[in-house]
């Protein structure tokens, strides 16, 4: 039979045909009109007239290339954009491995006599080409799972149709392409990680690029849990995107930067970001902050404080002047506890100011002011034009320094109620820090009118199960021997769906809340140490942080475990 003088014949296809593996009439038939080799090597194997093993076979002995077996190679060790992805994927070819000296490119093909496709990867490489031969659809294959995961992987993450708007900025860098920022699968890919990270409650969202993967991890009841892991490839992108969102230089990848978006879930809905960048070995690492203003809305009776410490809180807070100082470790709850109290404070005959870096959450009404050390605005430079605006109430985010505490001591001292935070382990050694910052006893006495420390621990899920612990192990977590009545149940984790199987669904807050009396003034002024103040505090009947969340145990709300992880000294 003549073959059809508009079909051309692979070289691969007329070897077939003289070796007698192939008819002439089945090769032509299985030939396309534009000869594609590839084409023609499915149609071979799917009319099982040859199997894609037998076609490697034969093309490694007939062309002298060595025979690989691809689905052995391991994909993390092949070098990405070495062949242009839609080069890649036309002719279902894949770069294996380059040198430099000699300037040469390990390129597996099904057939290597496929002279327009080695042509092609000629010219756009530069390279000389060493061949090797693998299987036809095993090729396909890992040619399809490297390549498709670009935007077909994002598509399938993705699947999500009820979005916010995002507001976006447009500071866009010239030198990044347009489709780096609007690709449509990596837009709603993000917009699905925080909308997803919103409604598990979620505090903190990371994006992090390694050497030979992207994870995303979401911070949820303050534990870290992977849950993406897009195509590495893509990691400059989504980087790009969050950047604009965010309003930062998108064309800067060596410095770390601080930026906000906005995520707009419905007409009186929206959630702030903080967005912050960090270069890493591997690409940019970010983080964003989920700043949720319905968090400092919630009233002090979510807080989780007893009765007695809501009291004393409530009565520190109507004081008309004094210093109310919140202390505790990064993340465990300081700035809710201050938007809280601003929150009561907030009404139409008074004047609230409050400097932060930055402002994490806006509330309607008060006066919030971002500091900047570049600018030169810093918090005691804020501190003295909130003294020239009338204020009745001042916010601090945190004392750092002598000259920052002295101007809050001032004004706490001449007719203003001042909040703020200090990094200590508990009240009493609060005001140790505030002596060895260089403030006066006289004027931490006469300022000072509350200190509250406070931890953030897991609450059980509804799953809980009774627990039984051992009296000595009660014993040595701090329980007094008359807590041991027997007229309480101890709880630990179970898991489910609810809880995704952690057993733990949201936090409540650990507090000691120690308002200071004229003894306890009489200690500071004295000299007395933080272990003098702490005692005076215990005879007063403060509970520690430890006794405090050993309640939350008594009380069913957490685990013992947690407690111990939580205020562990």
């Amino acid at each position: 039979m003549a073959a059809n003088p508009q079909i051309a014949l692979s070289g691969l296809a007329r070897a077939l045909i003289q070796k007698n593996r192939l008819s002439e009439a089945d090769a032509v038939a299985c030939t396309a009109g534009d000869g594609a080799t590839n084409a023609f090597l499915h149609e071979v194997t799917q009319r099982k007239l040859l199997s894609a093993r037998d076609i490697a076979q034969f093309a490694s002995e007939t062309f002298g290339y060595p025979l690989l077996d691809i689905a052995a190679v391991n994909q993390d060790f092949i070098p990405k954009k070495v062949i242009d992805a839609n080069l890649e994927r036309k002719h279902q070819v894949l770069a294996l491995s380059q040198r430099t000296n000699p300037n040469r490119l390990t390129l597996a093909i099904a057939d290597p006599s496929n002279m327009r496709a080695l042509d092609e990867i000629r010219f756009q490489t530069g390279m000389q080409l060493e061949l090797v031969v693998a299987e036809v659809d095993e090729l396909a294959k890992c040619v399809e799972r490297i390549h498709a995961s670009a935007k077909e992987t994002l598509e399938k993450l993705s699947m999500e149709d009820d979005f916010g708007a995002l507001d976006v900025g447009h500071d866009e860098a010239e030198d990044v392409d347009a489709s780096d920022i609007d690709d449509a699968p990596v837009v709603k890919f993000i917009q699905k990680i925080l909308i997803d990270a919103i409604k598990d409650g979620a505090s903190d969202i990371h994006f992090e690029p390694y050497e030979k993967f992207y994870r995303i991890r979401v911070r949820t009841d303050g534990v870290l849990h992977e849950v993406a892991q897009p195509p590495l490839a893509l990691k400059e992108k989504i980087s790009a995107r969050i950047k604009v969102i965010s309003r930062l230089d998108i064309s800067e990848k060596r410095v770390p930067q601080d930026g906000r978006t906005k995520l707009v879930l419905s007409k009186s809905k929206s959630i702030d970001f903080r967005v912050s960048t960090l270069p890493t070995l591997h690409g940019e690492k970010i983080v964003m902050r989920i700043l949720d203003s319905s968090s400092a809305m919630l009233g002090v009776d979510a807080l989780g404080y007893e009765p007695d410490q809501k009291q004393m809180l409530l009565e520190a807070v109507s004081r008309p002047y004094g210093m109310i100082l919140v202390t505790g470790p990064t993340g465990s709850g300081k700035t809710v506890s201050l938007y809280t109290c601003l929150n009561i404070l907030n009404k139409d005959g008074v004047n609230i100011s409050t400097a932060e870096d930055p402002a994490e959450i806006n509330l309607p009404g008060v006066n919030q002011v971002n500091v900047s050390e570049k600018a030169g605005l810093t918090f005691a430079s804020a501190l003295r034009s909130f003294l020239r605006q009338d204020p009745d109430v001042i916010m601090v985010g945190e004392i750092r320094d002598l000259e920052t505490a002295e101007i809050s001591i001032k004004a706490a001292q001449t007719g203003h109620l001042v909040l703020s935070t200090l990094h200590t382990n508990d009240a009493p050694t609060t005001l140790e820090r505030l002596k060895n910052m260089g403030v006066a006893p006289f004027n931490i006495a006469s300022s000072v009118i509350m200190i509250t420390a406070q931890r953030l621990a897991r609450r059980l899920c509804s799953c809980k199960k009774p627990v039984d612990i051992p009296i000595e192990s009660l014993l040595q977590a701090g329980f007094r021997g008359d807590e041991l009545d027997g007229d309480w149940q101890p709880y630990g984790p179970v898991g489910c769906d609810r809880c995704k199987g952690s057993g733990y669904k949201g936090r409540l807050g650990i507090y000691q809340v120690m308002p200071i009396s004229e003894e306890l003034a009489h200690i500071i002024m004295t000299g007395g140490n933080s272990m003098d103040i702490a005692a005076q505090a215990r005879a007063e009947g403060i509970s520690d942080l430890r006794h405090s969340g050993l309640l939350k145990v008594r009380q069913g709300l957490t685990s013992l475990a947690e407690v111990l992880a939580a205020t562990n000294e």
